[in-house]
């Protein structure tokens, strides 16, 4: 399957609470107030959030007055437009190689299968790649990361339960530089039942990597569950009091209705989704292109 299917697959449960909504919206109405009251309920119904509904709806009504629109119809490719130019607004340059990647996330997302799954996709780019079991609270944590390494042929630098995680990120970069590899990802704890040792877990750690680091660029990861919609928007705010988040690697894309979210995510936040979970194997993450989810949404 290729990459468009993988993605228009996942996001068939979104097709199929939006587009049928939105076709007949297109197809049966007038632009008058009752057109654009039904279209922000189809949207705000597809989790895509208030504030980035607000601001679409109006870019699209200045669109319309400007163009001339009268057909209903016509709207449509100026929605797909405006939709696109929002996942567009904030895109994350590519980064050079080496390369270190903080991949941050609450228990559940997926975070652990996220990195597995990058792992994989960085290996068959021909990219060798080490990965940092810096979650040392989580029970198996690092047992659950070693059966993901050795899937995808990474390296894998741990230490024992209960470890300071700090330690291993420093041993990390260290066997990272050592062995020249191209990539490290570093695995983090996600127990927000305990925020304040956790922020300051991190916090720890960007610091141990902005010393070892070097001249070796760094991107943070912000691993959400598209499933849990809205609330996974509130999370960002949490992990941006320790560290700067560069992008999204939305997971479970396949298991909502409520895809829009990711236009919410990058409208609201201003932060790019950089890559998406499309299934269960490891071969389900992909790099997101903004041209086929709207498409993938609006057929």
């Amino acid at each position: 399957m290729g990459i468009f299917s993988k993605i228009k697959a996942a996001l068939s449960k979104t097709k199929d609470a939006i587009s049928f909504k939105l076709n007949k919206l297109f197809k049966g109405s007038v632009l008058d107030d009752d057109f654009y009251d039904e279209l922000e309920m189809i949207l705000l119904s597809s989790d895509i959030g208030a504030t980035v509904t607000e601001q679409l709806l109006k870019d699209l009504k200045k669109a319309i007055d400007k163009k001339h629109i009268r057909k209903p119809e016509d709207v449509k490719e100026e929605l797909r437009i405006l939709m696109q130019a929002t996942l567009d607004a904030h895109p994350l340059p590519r980064p050079p190689m080496p390369l270190i990647m903080l991949v941050v996330g609450v228990n559940g997302v997926g975070k652990t299968t996220a990195i597995g799954k990058l792992a994989n996709r960085l290996s068959k780019a021909n990219r060798r790649v080490t990965i940092a079991a810096a979650d040392t609270f989580r029970a198996a944590a690092a047992d659950q990361l070693t059966i993901w390494a050795d899937r995808a042929g990474a390296r894998i630098i741990k230490h024992a339960e209960g470890a300071d995680p700090a330690a291993v990120v420093y041993d990390a970069i260290a066997s990272f530089k050592a062995q020249k590899t191209d990539v490290l990802l570093i695995d983090t704890a996600g127990r927000l039942h305990n925020k304040k040792n956790l922020m300051e877990e991190l916090k720890k750690i960007t610091r141990i990597i902005e010393r070892e680091a070097g001249d070796i660029a760094v991107v943070n990861f912000l691993v959400l569950d598209a499933t849990t919609g809205q609330n996974a928007i509130s999370q960002v705010e949490v992990f941006n009091e320790a560290i700067d988040i560069d992008g999204i690697i939305l997971t479970k894309l396949d298991g909502t209705a409520k895809g829009g979210v990711v236009l919410g995510i990058v409208g609201e936040l201003e932060v790019p989704v950089v890559y998406v979970g499309v299934g269960e194997g490891i071969e389900d993450l992909e790099i997101f292109k903004s041209n086929e989810f709207v498409e993938a949404i609006i057929s």
